[in-house]
């Protein structure tokens, strides 16, 4: 078992508009992008759990070429709202960090 921040390069967030936030997920090499793909572990329902979504409005794109995974997902409060803790979305890529893949 590995943690998403010991094996991914980079793990970062931002939002997309101000109503949606935007994961990314990128690998170093292809070997392990495709060995994390492979346990089915980085999906639509992995997200949702993780940020209180419904996992239908959760879109996923695994991107091989890129080596890297994308979620955008609804933000719960829209940038800039009063309870907004996190106007750029910049910090939400947390909840990720500690994920355990079976690699």
């Amino acid at each position: 078992m590995a943690l998403i921040k010991h094996i991914a390069k980079v793990c970062k967030s931002k939002n997309a508009g101000p109503f949606d936030l935007t994961i990314d997920v990128v690998f170093d090499d292809d070997a392990m992008f495709e060995r994390v793909r492979a346990t089915g572990v980085l999906c639509p329902a992995l997200f949702a759990r993780l940020y209180g979504v419904a996992e239908a409005d959760v879109l996923f794109t695994p991107y091989p070429a890129g080596r890297a995974f994308k979620a955008t997902l609804p933000r719960l409060v829209p940038a800039g709202e009063i309870g907004d803790t996190d106007v750029y979305g910049a910090q939400q890529h947390a909840p990720l960090l500690d994920v355990d893949i079976p690699v």
